[in-house]
């Protein structure tokens, strides 16, 4: 009977572990489009480090969590703003304040140019307004320019020709992110 019970416990202080850790420290997530390509492939499993980005509520508590501010090329996944139940992955372009333009498949921060070795373009082409999809596909290489809000990112995918990003629904609320790729654990 003894025999029963412990396992009971074990098996108790193992889901509340568990149910801990998948809340508030790791999230497993799959790659479900090919916004990310090459740096992220679709299929990809990984988990998503949910602490990194996490507010603090204290001061022994920012001393202790390793708690890290979100900078340009962090690539973050985040509840999609069009649809809360949706996750994305993308990475940081523009930061709060900043100044966000496109010109011809170039970004450029604050009228300057950004150095992008992650990105790729599947279309050498420029689009027009004769070539576009049920978006307008003219937006991917000439947008803005805009100025993102406080509490907001720029995100866009890597691979910039098939990604639906801020240039189509907007900027990203700092509180929809829930954390950063951690390890890719099955690809």
């Amino acid at each position: 009977r003894s025999g029963f019970r412990e396992i009971f416990e074990l098996i108790a202080e193992v889901a509340v572990f568990v149910f801990f850790v998948m809340t508030f420290v790791v999230q497993a997530f799959q790659i479900p489009t090919p916004s990310m390509e090459p740096t992220l492939l679709v299929g990809d499993f990984l988990l998503v480090n949910k602490f990194i980005y996490a507010n603090t509520v204290c001061g022994l508590e920012r001393k202790i969590l390793p708690r890290k501010k979100i900078e340009r090329k962090d690539i973050v996944v985040f509840k999609f703003p069009k649809d809360l139940k949706m996750d994305f992955v993308k990475r940081v372009i523009g930061l709060e304040g900043e100044k966000i333009e496109i010109k011809d498949k170039q970004v450029y921060i604050n009228d300057k140019p950004v150095s992008e070795p992650y990105k790729v373009h599947i279309e050498s082409q420029l689009s027009s307004r004769d070539n576009y999809y049920y978006y307008d596909d003219t937006i991917k290489d000439n947008f803005g320019p805009v100025v993102v809000p406080p509490g907001h990112y720029f995100v866009m995918g890597d691979n910039r020709d098939n990604s639906q990003d801020s240039r189509y629904w907007g900027f990203l609320p700092l509180s929809n992110i829930k954390g950063r790729p951690w390890i890719v654990y099955f690809s």
